[in-house]
């Protein structure tokens, strides 16, 4: 006769069976105090806080309970002019960027296709950004935070004019919001207002590029990480911040639950955040995921996986 004394419900699958091998664990409950604020900042067209995400997002799960995070509009493009925009990366027009889009995307799985900027650019960054801040001001952070992934998916995977009107109401309607509202108010001068503010915030961090990362302690004495970086350099600054040898992470949530929250993730970001390899990813998947509740598609030579209802 088999032992049923040790028998689980698993709470997320609805499956019942053995409970495991530990007998015991031991918990705290005790949250880290948020002595830290992490300020991320950023700009809706910005590539190279488009190949950060996976990166970022296991950082902000793993180590978000020592700080308070806030991400902050640069103002990448203001409007396109006749001098150089980019030199150093040799743009000087909007048609130069799809090729550097697409060194990115290549160099980081994230993928991008960027064939907008030659056929229908976006000529300024600041309307997709002034609605991120509306949305932050009306409603909180983290609506905010959702849509501005919306909106980079929008751009770089799927090759949509974020700087149009109609595209932002579309987006800003998915998110449950009132897009006409949302885009109307952002047009008006509040809408820059708030830009301003924040354009304000990132030259007194003394930023220079995007994305940079700065992350002060309570006695005003920090970091500043510039450019995407691997995780390790994160979770180093955060210990140099806070001056401590080691941290707690939380347990990366299932893939399930990230799936769910996310609706939509490209394999490289479910590589990065479980440590899995790309020639293991379908068998991941399909371990951790039930039938029925997932699409797996393919955009530009990588695949992504779409929650559904």
């Amino acid at each position: 006769m088999s032992n049923t004394n040790n028998m689980i419900c698993d709470l997320e699958t609805g499956v019942c069976g053995v409970a495991g091998e530990e007998e015991m664990e031991f918990i705290d409950f005790n949250q880290p105090k948020k002595t830290i604020d992490l300020y991320y900042v950023s700009d809706p067209i910005c590539s190279h806080c488009w190949a950060l995400e996976p990166v970022l997002r296991r950082f902000i799960q793993q180590y978000g309970d020592y700080f308070n995070f806030h991400t902050v509009m640069g103002g990448l493009l203001e409007k396109w002019h006749d001098g150089p925009i980019d030199p150093a990366n040799g743009i000087y027009k909007p048609a130069d960027v799809a090729g550097h889009w697409r060194e990115v995307g290549e160099y980081s799985r994230m993928p991008i296709d960027g064939t907008l900027m030659i056929d229908n650019p976006v000529q300024s960054s600041y309307p997709p950004s002034q609605v991120f801040k509306v949305i932050q001001k009306n409603h909180n952070d983290a609506k905010a935070y959702e849509y501005l992934r919306r909106a980079r998916e929008a751009l770089f995977a799927f090759n949509q004019n974020i700087g149009d009107k109609s595209v932002l109401i579309e987006i800003v309607k998915s998110l449950g919001l009132n897009g006409d509202a949302i885009i109307n108010e952002a047009e008006q001068p509040i809408g820059q207002q708030l830009l301003n503010e924040d354009f304000g915030l990132a030259k007194r961090l003394g930023v220079r590029g995007f994305p940079t990362i700065i992350m002060i302690n309570e006695e005003n004495k920090g970091v500043k990480i510039v450019g995407g970086r691997p995780f390790e350099y994160y979770v180093d600054g955060l210990k140099q911040v806070l001056n401590a040898e080691e941290l707690c992470p939380k347990q990366q949530p299932s893939l399930s639950r990230l799936l769910e929250k996310e609706k939509l993730l490209f394999s490289k970001e479910i590589e990065v955040m479980y440590d899995v390899e790309k020639s293991d990813m379908n068998t991941f998947i399909e371990k951790e995921l039930s039938p029925g509740s997932y699409q797996v598609k393919e955009i530009l030579g990588e695949s992504y996986c779409t929650y559904i209802k």
